[in-house]
């Protein structure tokens, strides 16, 4: 433990010698005198990735039965969580009145879908948005 201060010691002082020596002044000005070669910047054109291009489209306004979750149907009256999973599970849609071909349906849910078809929408399917089977459960809980 000893011999591991005395190096510690002997260390502390050159280095504090080369400081008091302007060696540090000498290292800054070597740095100071560095460029970087610059590069040639490629040009980059505006490029989107297909889940945030989506929400350009109505799928950012209304609910998009093929590529919403689950729980986007929660501010609908009836809709969540038992309609809104067959829904999902139905899909993918080619138009909107396709949902009211779900079979198995009640008369009521028919009524419930038929006042809201107006809410609703289809675009092409996202992989983004329903790899995975993540649509019924995101892990949020």
């Amino acid at each position: 433990m000893r011999r591991l201060i005395q190096f510690l010691a002997v260390v502390t002082f050159v280095v504090g010698g080369w400081a008091i020596a302007g060696q540090q002044q000498a290292f800054a000005a070597n740095l100071n005198g560095l460029t970087l070669q610059s590069s040639p910047v490629l040009a980059v054109t505006d490029y989107r990735n297909p889940a945030d291009a989506k929400l350009t489209t109505e799928f950012g306004q209304k609910i998009d039965l093929n590529n919403s979750h689950v729980r986007d149907f929660r501010s609908l009256r009836g809709f969540y969580p038992n309609l809104a999973g067959t829904i999902i599970q139905n899909a993918p849609y080619k138009n909107v009145e396709d949902v009211l071909d779900i079979s198995g349906l009640s008369e009521s849910q028919k009524k419930r879908l038929q006042a809201n078809l107006d809410l609703f929408t289809v675009t092409d399917v996202e992989p983004a948005y329903v790899e995975g089977g993540d649509r019924f459960n995101p892990g949020v809980y």
